[in-house]
């Protein structure tokens, strides 16, 4: 009977490997967007920003993910102005988000599941669609990633879970 060897880190603050692995899923974050946007709309539709976010998180822990959650929309839109600045507060507020419930479903799981996946996602999409709602005062706005980014939900539980798999044992 063998067993597998499932490797997921919490990397501290004074770990290179920290920075290291944020740039990286940054760098990513900067990437999916801009080849999402090459589709109208596809921003809106495939929600790319927080891909990389949720793999740091599940996969290297609380302090890679919110590393990769800040820098990812904030370099975004500094360098190409999107997230638009106004929607960015509520870009970040899930980002953040999505980080915690990443790497809390990881902690609890203690390896790479699909439920685990699922709930971190849901997590970050329900809260954040209350924080959006608080922060904009509308409903449509709030709502918009069910309205549209469904695809992108679905993406990011079925890609994610498969990449987050494909690393498993790094």
């Amino acid at each position: 009977m063998s067993t597998s060897s499932v490797k997921l880190y919490s990397l501290e603050f004074t770990n290179i490997k920290t920075y290291l692995f944020a740039v990286v899923f940054v760098v990513g974050n900067l990437l999916l967007p801009q080849l999402a946007h090459l589709i109208p709309q596809g921003g809106l539709i495939f929600l790319p920003i927080y891909f990389f976010t949720l793999i740091a998180a599940y996969k290297y822990g609380i302090r890679v993910g919110l590393l990769t959650a800040v820098f990812s929309p904030v370099v975004n839109n500094l360098l190409f102005g999107m997230p638009p600045a106004a929607v960015l507060p509520a870009i970040l507020i899930k980002s953040i988000l999505l980080a915690i419930a990443a790497a809390m479903a990881a902690r609890h799981f203690g390896k790479v599941t699909f439920i685990g996946v699922l709930l971190a996602v849901l997590a970050y999409q329900f809260i954040g669609m209350g924080a959006e709602l608080a922060i904009t005062q509308s409903f449509s706005a709030a709502v918009q990633d069910f309205q549209i980014g469904i695809p992108g939900i679905i993406l990011q539980l079925t890609a994610g879970y498969l990449a987050l798999k494909a690393l498993e044992k790094v």
